[in-house]
Parts: C-alpha cells; sequence; structure tokens
C-alpha cells in the first residue's frame, strides 16, 4: 500500500507526477462515452494501437474496445510507480482501462516497452502468433521526442524548431499565466533528419512490415496512423517546420503502405489528419497553446469542440470501422480536423489571433480553460474526484 495526498507538480509545460484517481476517472469518463455510442452490429475482431496510454492513441483503445467489441493489444512506454514517485498518468490510464475492460468481459492486454525497439515489436508478433489473432485494425499514435534507433543503438532526439528562417511568435507563459513572445533558431540539416528519424514513417513502416511477412494482418485489415496539420499561422513552427517535414514523412510512407497492403491482403492505408488538442506534447509548441486558447472558445460558440474521445467515436463510426469506406482529400488522407478548419471558426482564429495582447488575452482567448485541460491530463482537477484525500499510487497494471 502507498497511500499519499498526491498535487500537481506543475512547471510551464511539464507535470512531473499524476494522480491515479484523476486517471481512472477520466478512462471511465471516456469509457461510458463509448459505451453510449457502442454498435450494436460490431463483429468484433483484433486491434493493435501502438501509443495507447495517452490522448489520440487511448482514446482509439477504448472506442476499439468499448464501442465495436474489439480485442485489443495495446502497446506504450510509461513509468510505473516508484518508492518517492507516483507512476505517469499514462500508466494509470493503461491501468485503468485494462480494469475496466476485464470487468467488462472484454479481451485486453498490454505492453509496456519501447514500440521503437525490435525487442517490443517482435514480442509483440510473437504473442500474436500465439494467440492465433491475426490484426483487423492498427491505430500507429506514436509520439515521443526521442527514438533509440533499433539497427545501431543511436539515440537520437528531436527538435522543434523551424526550417530555413528564425521564427518568432507570441506564446502562453504557462508559469506566470501571460503572453511573452519567443524567437527560435533554424534547425540544422542534422535536426531536420533526426526529428524525421523520430516522428517520420520509418518506425511505421517497420511494424506495418513485420506484420505482414508473420501473417498477422488479416484479409482487408486497415492501418490508420495519426497526424497533424494545423492552420497557416501555425506553419512556421508546425507544418513546414522540423515536426511537419517528420509528419510529411508518416504520411508519405502511409500511402506507400496502402498500396503494400491492398496487394498483400486487400487491406488499407489512411492517415487520419486530427484536429488540435490539449496534450503535453501541444503543449510543449511555441505558439501552439495561444492557439488552443483561442480556439477552444470559438469551437465552443459553434458547438464544435470534441474532446479526443468524440473524435475518435466519430472517426470509427464515421470512416475506419468495419464496412466504412472513407471520403480522403488530394493527399488520400482522413481529415478529422474539418471542425477545427472550417472558414468560418478559422476567420474568428484568425482576428483573435492578430488583436490579442496581454491585456486582452483574459476576452480573446480561454487561458483557464487551456490550464484545467493541461491539469486534466495528468488526473488533476477530474470531477468527482477530491485530490484532499489519500490515494493508492501503488498500482499495477495487470
Amino acid at each position: 500500500m502507498a497511500l499519499e495526498v498526491v498535487s500537481p507538480r506543475v512547471r510551464g509545460f511539464i507535470c512531473t507526477n499524476a494522480h491515479p484517481a484523476g486517471c481512472a476517472a477520466s478512462v471511465a469518463e471516456q469509457v461510458r462515452r463509448a459505451r453510449a455510442d457502442a454498435v450494436a452490429a460490431a463483429k468484433g475482431g483484433s486491434a493493435l494501437i501502438v501509443g495507447a496510454s495517452t490522448g489520440y492513441g487511448l482514446a482509439s483503445w477504448i472506442t476499439a474496445a468499448f464501442a465495436w467489441r474489439m480485442k485489443t493489444l495495446g502497446v506504450f512506454l510509461e513509468r510505473p510507480p516508484g518508492d518517492k514517485r507516483t507512476a505517469t498518468a499514462g500508466y494509470y490510464n493503461a491501468a485503468a482501462f485494462l480494469r475496466l475492460a476485464r470487468e467488462s468481459g472484454l479481451s485486453a492486454a498490454a505492453v509496456n516497452g519501447d514500440a521503437f525497439s525490435n525487442a517490443v515489436r517482435n514480442g509483440v508478433v510473437d504473442r500474436l502468433k500465439q494467440e492465433k489473432s491475426p490484426l483487423d485494425l492498427f491505430i500507429y499514435s506514436l509520439a515521443s521526442p526521442v527514438r533509440v534507433h533499433p539497427d545501431d543503438g543511436r539515440t537520437i532526439r528531436s527538435a522543434l524548431k523551424p526550417v530555413g528562417h528564425s521564427y518568432t511568435t507570441r506564446t502562453i507563459d504557462l508559469d506566470r499565466g501571460g503572453l511573452s513572445e519567443v524567437t527560435l533558431d533554424p534547425a540544422s540539416d542534422q535536426e531536420v533528419a533526426d526529428t524525421v528519424a523520430v516522428m517520420g514513417g520509418d518506425d511505421l513502416n517497420r511494424w506495418v512490415e513485420t506484420l505482414l511477412a508473420a501473417g498477422l494482418l488479416a484479409k482487408g485489415a486497415r492501418v490508420v496512423a495519426y497526424s497533424y496539420i494545423g492552420p497557416m499561422i501555425t506553419w512556421p513552427i508546425y507544418r513546414t517546420g522540423t515536426i511537419g517535414l517528420a509528419k510529411a514523412d508518416l504520411e508519405k510512407t502511409v500511402r506507400s503502405l496502402d498500396g503494400r497492403l491492398a496487394a498483400a491482403v486487400g487491406g488499407r492505408a489512411w492517415t487520419s489528419v486530427n484536429a488540435a488538442v490539449v496534450t503535453q506534447a501541444s503543449a510543449a509548441i511555441p505558439g501552439v497553446p495561444l492557439y488552443l486558447s483561442i480556439i477552444a472558445p470559438v469551437l465552443a460558440e459553434k458547438q464544435l469542440l470534441e474532446r479526443p474521445i468524440d473524435q475518435i467515436l466519430r472517426l470509427f463510426r464515421s470512416y475506419v470501422g468495419p464496412g466504412r469506406e472513407p471520403a480522403l482529400d488530394r493527399e488520400k488522407r482522413i481529415r478529422m480536423d474539418d471542425r477545427e478548419m472550417r472558414d468560418d471558426v478559422q476567420a474568428a482564429v484568425g482576428e483573435r489571433w492578430r488583436s490579442v495582447t496581454g491585456e486582452t488575452l483574459g476576452k480573446l482567448a480561454d487561458l483557464p480553460g487551456f490550464q484545467r485541460e493541461f491539469r486534466r491530463l495528468f488526473g488533476f482537477g477530474v470531477a468527482g474526484v477530491d485530490e484532499s484525500q489519500p490515494v493508492e499510487t501503488d498500482v499495477q497494471l495487470g
């Protein structure tokens, strides 16, 4: 037993602890939404979600299991609880998911390890072989700033930088709660290459080719990788910056895999361009916290605001669930950012973006809402959870 009162330790866009009861309550709420959206005619099947412990990956794990009644395996890398620290939020999320799945009679399992490694990938393949469980759906939602390359053991780090020129933007100082200005120098060629190596399509390609070689992609299997584009006001740091080039490489890989899967198993591969949401990763990108603080009230006013679980339920229901055939854009991508990128939404966001100052921040943006959503990622500020009471922090995955 490890009962303790857990209070948030937040510094900027980093939270170094997590509240297990808050994470469990957040997962339970997402499960309730998935059950309410359950498809009566769902035929089950088998799904693998890489990057399953937070954000869109967690929403995909929950949706596949509780809305579509699929047998699921989630892969992630999360820190378990220690003597003097809590586990990460993703660890508590996964523990809560597995408990609820077990209570519901669903077949669900997890692998906590480095998805970039040959050992974890091959271990997953061996497990699926033993269970004789070819995949109907493979979701790739891996988001990591660092990769240990599986071939030579190099540690490669991504960079959050513009390409070709320096970039100055306003962003939110999350410690002080006001606007600040930041200038980023352009990335070197090596930093661009490293970011593509970490966040591009190489790892996805390795996963799909390994699964194909092992005969573990069922007839008609679907592969979906998550990406982001965003509006032009964020492009210098995102779409045309190092991360955007990595995402472009991922999307190129998906288009190649689409043909490979069609020939091999009559399957498909798609990129789903998802909408901007508050995550620990997005909070670290200069300018993006301000953009998220501005767009959230605009979407709310137009009744278009979606959390990750809402968006993934819509993705499965309308696009990638069994028997669905998605409409694609010119680059053959699913556009789940359709609400974010509506002309009227972006016009309102652009007007606020140009007008916002330190004095008008409270009027034109919802900074408190951004901060609440950020803390919720770590289980803090979740409705129904009394953070003044001690909770068990030594939670097990199994």
